[in-house]
């Protein structure tokens, strides 16, 4: 019987090590026997199996009620109390209550990639050589390796940049072998995760547009040195660089230029901030890699305002990420303009914001959603329509406009849908990440050095696009809080600023304390914005997560995260 002879040559010179083993039906409803002797069913299903574990958060709900990491930092805070995203900062977040779901996603993912990898040598399509398509079949099956290799890389980063060390798995082990593995040091995953997208990225397709199938969020060679971009950003980082080598942030630099210089040609492009979500945007030209889900409406029940039918609020924007608005004339942030109280009627603050916070974040006053049966007049202020102290109004003063597709319509009757698309990697994020490490190398964000693109220029890139036209970054004075806030406005609500604030050990400074808004009318029935500075419990443990304690009660070798 003619096998498909699969380009498995590169994976004879992966480097094994021990792994957590599960059972295959612990990983799998199916059958081992059905799967490979069903290609064209079993394999491709266990592919998309991996591919559906990525995650999301238009389709996962880790937290309940639509709760996003956003509300766990700086950026929002969750209007409904019951939420376990509020453990991240009131004390409830421990190994024996932990946030467990990378842990498992992760390893159940990659354990399911082994026996892939493990059994290529069984899959048979001769069946299938007769038929008009065969041709196409067997490409798609040679890439089925180097995706899956990918997606290793993908989930080992996400155990990484929480976890810092963790056991590095590439094979399946006996139960008892897989609960006497010990934590590998986070540079060895770093080494590994960057080793296995290098040798991948060649053989993936820059699109899928000549691919059997044409499907969208599969991985490609510009999301395999995107994700190679990003590793070696983090690894740079202060978090993962005590040491401070300087170095490392030349190779994160390094590999982002290889992104900038190549988009074009790989048909990425800078898109305009608005065209960032809405229902057909997997097509975006910005986006490297992105995670559709099907039409529903759940997220913007999740996030209308209280007020709005069946709206739940949701995650709402604080005057923090407010204030780290700028303003078109001259660059100042609306915290700089406006450090204290404001008048908001007599002052109007919002005019000549940066665009981005308009497509960003819903206002009092702002005419929401955009749906004609049920947009209003949003009143966030004490004793409004859509304000305290109703049930689940903002406790922030401001409710979530990104993301959020306002023509969705959620009354009772004639409700519609439509998609949301997870931005996993973004061009624009590119750019800031060479920006960052261009800075943290030369320290001087206007030396071009040997990549001809100074941090400077690289953020302006972003400031340029003709529908935000920001005023430019110069010189240094400032760069690093600059490049923060731009960095947070810029990728506001796509699950970055959890991640960033840790690799940068900057908590104490960003989530302790955390600057909301209370709408008032006084007297004269003019709207006054009130600071309020709620404080939330912050650890620096918390950089990284506990290993639930389940796990290591089962694997006494598996040391405890520091502190935890």
């Amino acid at each position: 019987m003619n096998k498909i002879k699969l380009s498995f040559w590169a994976l004879a010179t992966m480097f094994f090590a021990g792994c957590a083993d599960l059972d295959y039906n612990e990983a799998s409803s199916r059958d081992e026997a059905w799967t490979y002797n069903s290609p064209l069913n079993g394999v491709k299903a266990l592919v998309y199996d991996v591919y559906a574990q990525m995650p999301s958060e238009f389709k996962d709900d880790f937290y309940g009620m639509g709760a996003m990491t956003a509300s766990a930092t700086d950026e929002a805070e969750f209007s409904l109390s019951y939420s376990a995203i509020h453990n991240y900062y009131n004390g409830g977040w421990n190994p024996s209550n932990p946030f467990r779901d990378t842990w498992d996603r992760s390893y159940r993912a990659i354990t399911q990639i082994h026996m892939y990898l493990e059994r290529i040598h069984q899959i048979d399509l001769s069946d299938y050589e007769y038929a008009p398509d065969y041709q196409n079949m067997v490409q798609q099956f040679e890439l089925f390796p180097y995706e899956l290799r990918f997606l290793r890389a993908y989930f080992y980063f996400e155990l990484v940049r929480a976890y810092g060390d963790v056991p590095l798995v590439t094979t399946s082990l006996t139960n008892e072998q897989a609960n006497s593995v010990e934590r590998t040091p986070a540079s060895e995953v770093f080494k590994f995760i960057i080793d296995e997208l290098d040798a991948v990225a060649e053989y993936l397709p820059v699109s899928y547009k000549d691919i059997p199938g044409q499907e969208i969020g599969r991985a490609t060679r510009g999301a395999a040195l995107a994700l190679k971009a990003r590793v070696l950003l983090y690894q740079a980082s202060p978090l993962f660089n005590p040491n401070s080598n300087k170095e490392l942030w030349k190779e994160a630099a390094a590999a982002s230029k290889v992104i900038i210089d190549n988009a074009q040609r790989w048909g990425y492009k800078l898109s305009s901030y608005a065209n960032l979500w809405g229902h057909d945007t997997f097509t975006n030209p910005e986006f490297i890699f992105v995670l559709g889900t099907q039409a529903s409406n759940t997220f913007e029940c999740n996030n209308y305002p209280v007020g709005v039918e069946n709206g739940n609020s949701g995650n709402c924007p604080t005057q923090a990420l407010v204030d780290a608005y700028e303003y078109q004339t001259d660059g100042r942030t609306f915290k700089e303009k406006h450090p204290g109280d404001v008048d908001v009627t007599t002052e109007t603050p919002y005019d000549g914001l940066d665009p981005r916070f308009a497509l960003t974040i819903v206002k009092n006053g702002d005419l929401w959603p955009a749906n004609t049966a049920q947009q209003i007049a949003i009143e966030t202020y004490q004793n409004g329509f859509n304000g305290a102290p109703k049930y689940g109004a903002t406790p922030t003063g401001y409710y979530l406009k990104k993301f959020v597709d306002g023509n969705c319509i959620t009354t009772a009757n004639n409700q519609t849908s439509t998609r949301h698309n997870w931005i996993v990697m973004r061009l624009a994020e590119v750019y800031l990440n060479y920006a960052e490490a261009m800075y943290n190398y030369y320290g001087n964000a206007d030396e071009k050095g040997e990549f001809g693109l100074s941090a400077n220029e690289a953020v302006n890139v972003l400031r340029n696009r003709p529908d935000i036209m920001m005023p430019e970054f110069h010189g240094n004075k400032g760069f690093e809080e600059r490049y923060m806030r731009e960095r947070m406005v810029e990728l506001a609500f796509e699950g970055q600023r959890f991640w960033d604030v840790r690799r940068w050990k900057k908590g104490a400074a960003f989530f302790k304390n955390v600057d909301v808004a209370s709408f008032k009318l006084d007297n004269n029935g003019h709207l006054i914005l009130n600071r309020i500075t709620k404080s939330r419990q912050w650890d620096e443990k918390y950089n990284l997560y506990p290993i639930p304690q389940s796990e290591i009660q089962k694997n006494s070798r598996l040391n405890q995260t520091p502190n935890w």
